[in-house]
């Protein structure tokens, strides 16, 4: 019988001044497919929406969770949620590799974040 490993749930808010990145999903659409790819994840559906005058969400549902991104350009906000499983390997790290991809991404400092194991 398999042992049940808890995985990694990174919950964020972010600040970033880089308007530009706020205000539409290609760019944030590009890095996630970038990141699914670079780390082996398995993609099965996506949903984006820019927002008028401008942010956007965009979730990318996965075999293994999920990530998620909410922007809120008029106050500089980015809300990020990533979790994925540990089902078959271990992927805690991904998690926060993923994340410091997105603060990249934003030029953000981290305002707050939370972990949970679950």
């Amino acid at each position: 019988m398999e042992t049940y490993t808890p995985g990694l749930h990174l919950i964020a808010t972010l600040h970033s001044d880089k308007a530009d990145s706020l205000d539409g999903y290609s760019g944030f659409k590009a890095l996630a497919d970038e990141l699914t790819d670079t780390y082996g994840l398995r993609k099965l559906g996506e949903v984006y929406h820019d927002f008028n005058p401008g942010g956007f969400t965009g979730m990318v549902c996965l075999s293994e969770s999920h990530l998620s991104v909410h922007t809120w350009p008029e106050f500089g906000t980015v809300n990020v949620d990533i979790y994925l499983s540990n089902f078959q390997r271990v992927n805690n790290g991904t998690v926060l590799a993923i994340f410091e991809r997105i603060a990249t991404y934003f030029e953000a400092k981290v305002v707050s974040e939370h972990q949970i194991i679950r």
